[in-house]
């Protein structure tokens, strides 16, 4: 009689867990109008460190122009430089350098994504995309991957 009474206890308690699991679900489910929002918060917090990193960088590389970056296509900084190089006597071309980062808009998918492009003397260095869940987003996560991304860019373009 007992060990039915301990059973049907141990049979109670789980259904009690399993509710509270669901409905600690349900409230963790944001709306659109909070992930918006959510996004909102982490875009800005991000991009104005994009904004800064990108101008330091062309303070050690003088001839880079930077430039904020807002709008559809997302939002973050850049900066670019073109040189000119002299082959030979009549002979010249341009040499196109450019790093941005940006966070992009808003999506249906929920992410925050962030992209980075660097072109180093004409060439492709890196193309590259990270994006988490917004429910789940570590920013200090985001910053060390901004900061990685600039100075590698650094690193790349001072060997060329």
């Amino acid at each position: 009689m007992e060990f039915d009474k301990r059973l049907q206890q141990a049979i109670d308690r789980g259904q009690q867990r399993k509710q509270t699991r669901q409905d600690a679900s349900e409230e963790s489910q944001l709306s659109e109008e909070d992930l918006k929002s959510l996004h909102s918060r982490y875009r800005l917090e991000l991009s104005e460190h994009i904004e800064e990193c990108i101008n330091k960088l062309a303070q050690y590389f003088p001839g880079f122009q930077t430039e904020t970056i807002y709008g559809e296509r997302g939002w973050g900084a850049a900066c670019s430089r073109d040189d000119l190089r002299i082959e030979a006597p009549g002979t010249r071309s341009n040499d196109y350098s450019r790093m941005e980062i940006l966070i992009r808009p808003f999506a249906e998918y929920h992410v925050l994504d962030l992209a980075g492009k660097a072109t180093i003397r004409n060439k492709e260095a890196f193309n590259r995309h990270s994006f988490e869940r917004l429910q789940e987003v570590d920013t200090a996560e985001f910053i060390r991957l901004i900061d990685t991304w600039v100075v590698e860019f650094a690193e790349l373009f001072s060997a060329q």
